[in-house]
């Protein structure tokens, strides 16, 4: 299966699942967030470790305000960011502003029990001192084991469901950086609004073992080519993440290509960590000023990236843990 065409982009936006428009006031292009409706940034402010490396909290605040100032109005946080921390500094910045009122807050939890994510998201929502959170992610989706967990009979995924039933959750999710396959299987099967993976310009995305020879590493495979088309069919909201694959992209490529690039593909908006406030200002004027790349343009760059450093990238996501 080749990677997600300009075609397919087009008619998804026609279809409604990525129309933009702009913030008249930040000049800051929304995206809709598939079949939820709702308008984002195209630019998500993310707050796991890179957040979390501003290491005195005003600090911390005073780079979130920053970026809110300048548009972005999607907060993606995960009780996994430092075991709570993350959503604690989000909580303390709402609180600070009056609520969240005109932001899209996000969290995930890395529970697969039901009674521990019931327990767990109790603890996030006081954390993130709200009543409701507009989007609820099962966190880091691993392998087919990790899936059966998650669908078990008392697994995260009822506790979800329960979650949405009661609004207590606005939209129910998944993301994944590790196995796309197994996303798409997780995709096709079960009733997520939106959906986070890696997509990048390496095309990352291991779906054969690595103790395989010859498998695994290069080749078609991919989160762009396996699991993006199924959540576009399904009309879910796409939000992307890994854009820096870890750093391990940067250098590789321009920054602003890697951001252009992913920005380029049919998602609503594309997640980031920011541990300085000059790229807050240097990714929300990429944002502003973004122009879509052609599909050819978009496989010239990717093929001369991801010839070189796809095979390394997969290898390290393997076991890399989201925190």
């Amino acid at each position: 299966m080749q990677p997600v065409s300009r075609r397919t982009f087009l008619e998804a936006a026609a279809l409604g699942l990525i129309g933009s428009t702009v913030d008249a006031a930040t000049g800051m292009p929304l995206r809709t967030l598939g079949k939820t409706g709702v308008k984002v940034s195209a630019l998500a402010f993310g707050c796991g470790s890179r957040w979390l490396m501003y290491k005195e909290e005003d600090k911390a605040l005073e780079a979130m305000q920053r970026a809110v100032d300048l548009g972005v109005n999607y907060l993606d946080c995960a009780f996994g960011y430092g075991d709570g921390v993350s959503e604690e500094r989000v909580g303390k910045f709402l609180k600070a502003r009056g609520g969240k009122k005109g932001l899209f807050v996000v969290t995930k939890l890395n529970t697969r029990g039901y009674d521990e994510t019931m327990q767990l998201f109790e603890g996030s929502m006081k954390r993130l001192g709200v009543d409701q959170v507009d989007l609820c992610h099962i966190h880091s989706l691993a392998g087919e084991d990790d899936l059966a967990k998650v669908e078990a009979k008392d697994g995260i995924l009822k506790a979800i469901y329960k979650l949405r039933d009661e609004k207590a959750i606005r939209f129910a999710g998944v993301s994944c950086h590790t196995n796309p396959a197994v996303l798409k299987t997780a995709l096709e099967r079960h009733d997520f609004d939106c959906t986070q993976m890696a997509l990048n310009l390496a095309r990352m995305g291991n779906n054969a073992p690595s103790n395989v020879p010859g498998q695994g590493m290069t080749g078609p495979q991919g989160f762009e080519s396996i699991a993006l088309p199924v959540a576009l069919k399904k009309k879910m909201g796409v939000l992307a993440m890994k854009i820096f694959a870890q750093e391990k992209l940067v250098g590789k490529a321009p920054i602003e290509a890697l951001i252009r690039y992913s920005m380029s593909l049919p998602v609503a908006a594309v997640v980031l960590g920011m541990p300085k406030l000059e790229y807050i200002d240097h990714n929300v004027a990429v944002a502003k000023n973004f122009k879509p790349m052609s599909r050819e343009e978009m496989d010239r760059m990717s093929e001369a990236v991801a010839n070189r450093w796809k095979a390394s990238i997969d290898r390290f996501f393997e076991n890399h843990q989201d925190a």
